[in-house]
């Protein structure tokens, strides 16, 4: 007998006065340099109309300044006091919202299928002829499935979901609530499922690709069956039940059909990503045709300068940008002929198009001139060590413990103590591991020219073992 669930309303589910929840296109978040509102993008993608939509819409309504996210969205920062609902209007009007979700819609509705859009895709999904399968479709198939269960809006902003067709450039290191992962079956395609975490890891069992929306119906269904009132993430369920009793309950929630693949699952391994394939000209087919990749230095870009990605899209490819989760873009779909000139293009406008960048290798929250939280203005922080950064170091700067920039542990992180002042930690990569969010804890209070030294002293000894 299927488990009776009950009807929660949108409105209350949504709890639009949480004070701790993610901006999003209706909610606009207050911070110190004015309001934020998030922008989030199925699948990365931001038609050529749409950016310009963006654009208009944050010189308009805000102080014109954008950041790409660590999940491939697009946020607007500075939004002016009285300008939130206008702001919405304006991006819902230009196609930004869910699907069906007009300016006349409640704004519990708009809010709450927004946040369920957290469905994050390889920014090369549905173009890597390498890839198992295009996963673009399904992607879609989820994000409606979860937007039409009204139960669903109690799920946290920040629960989110991946799906990996096994491309050669994809984000490895977020954690995931629920992960799918596409591995072959023969003739057909299967899916890895994880839970609260990443698909590097053991999986929990496989679906096939036609049983991927019913099983994932079923397990945010148990999910929020289990979970407290304070457990808003799939690891904090499954810290308090075991997953036995988590899969238990998902049975009773319709078609739920994950098989226990022994061969399967002993043998997953998820490839790496290189990660010079997110920056430069790449071919991806016999052609000479691929795509062309850049990122802003520290995430964050202008209105002007989305207006000329934009224009770009539409010289060079096929008027679509891919915003990446490593705080990037990508141009699609460009011929070989307009390779070199599209990264000369992009890297006229400021834009970092090589690793060998040392701003390529750095990650800064917004930092205290926009965030009351941050104890260090990290933007201008990451800038000075810049000069400074040893060849091959990746460093993360972070302002406070909630670490808003990075979902993963990054090879190093500074954490601030105080206005100029990082606590400098390392990502132990030993089976073991120290356990510790950011790694093992080096040294405290260094400053910025102190920590660059550590950081190349470290370095060193890593390449020498």
């Amino acid at each position: 007998m299927k488990h009776q669930t009950k009807s929660v309303s949108p409105a209350a589910a949504l709890a639009v006065l949480r004070s701790s929840a993610c901006p999003g296109l209706v909610r606009v978040v207050a911070a110190r340099d004015g309001g934020v509102c998030r922008i989030r993008l199925p699948g990365g993608v931001l038609g050529a109309a749409r950016a310009r939509a963006v654009a208009d819409a944050a010189s308009t309504h805000a102080n014109g300044v954008l950041e790409l996210t660590n999940r491939a969205n697009v946020q607007i920062r500075g939004v002016l006091a009285g300008e939130e609902a206008a702001l919405s209007a304006a991006l819902i009007g230009a196609g930004l919202g869910p699907a069906g979700i007009g300016v006349a819609s409640p704004i519990e509705r708009a809010c709450a299928a927004d946040e369920l859009r957290n469905v994050m895709l390889s920014p090369l999904a549905g173009l890597d002829p390498h890839a198992l399968c295009d996963t673009t479709v399904l992607a879609a198939a989820l994000i409606d499935m979860m937007q039409r269960e009204p139960r669903f809006a109690a799920l946290s902003p920040k629960f989110a979901l991946q799906l990996d067709g096994a491309e050669r450039m994809a984000m490895l290191e977020h954690p995931h609530d629920i992960w799918l992962a596409a591995l072959p079956h023969g003739a057909t395609v299967r899916f890895a499922v994880g839970l609260a975490g990443c698909p590097t890891a053991r999986p929990i069992g496989t679906l096939a690709a036609d049983d991927v929306c019913a099983s994932v119906q079923a397990l945010l269904h148990a999910f929020l069956d289990l979970a407290d009132a304070d457990a808003t993430r799939m690891r904090d369920v499954l810290a308090t039940h075991s997953l036995g009793a988590l899969l238990q309950r998902a049975q009773q929630h319709g078609d739920f059909t994950l098989m226990h693949d022994a061969a399967a699952l002993h043998t997953w391994h998820r490839n790496s990503s290189p990660s010079d394939l997110r920056l430069g000209a790449h071919a991806l087919h016999a052609d000479g045709s691929g795509y062309v990749g850049a990122q802003p230095a520290l995430g964050r870009i202008d209105a002007p300068t989305l207006r000329a990605l934009a224009a770009l899209a539409e010289d060079a490819g096929d008027a679509t940008l891919r915003v990446t989760p490593w705080q990037g873009v990508l141009l699609p779909n460009v011929p070989a002929r307009a390779m070199a000139a599209a990264l000369e293009r992009l890297r006229a406008l400021g834009l970092v198009v090589s690793r060998a960048d040392p701003l390529a290798r750095l990650i800064a929250c917004t930092g205290s001139t926009g965030c009351a939280k941050s104890r260090a203005d990290t933007k201008a922080d990451a800038r000075r060590l810049a000069v400074l950064l040893p060849p091959a170091a990746e460093v993360h700067l972070t302002g406070c413990e909630r670490s808003c920039a990075a979902a993963h542990c990054a090879p190093f992180t500074l954490l601030a103590s105080a206005p100029d002042h990082y606590d400098l930690y390392q990502r132990d990569d030993t089976p073991s591991g120290s356990g510790q969010r950011f790694g093992q804890l080096v040294a405290r209070n260094l400053t910025i020219e102190a920590a660059a030294l550590a950081i190349a002293q470290r370095s060193r000894s890593t390449q020498d073992v």
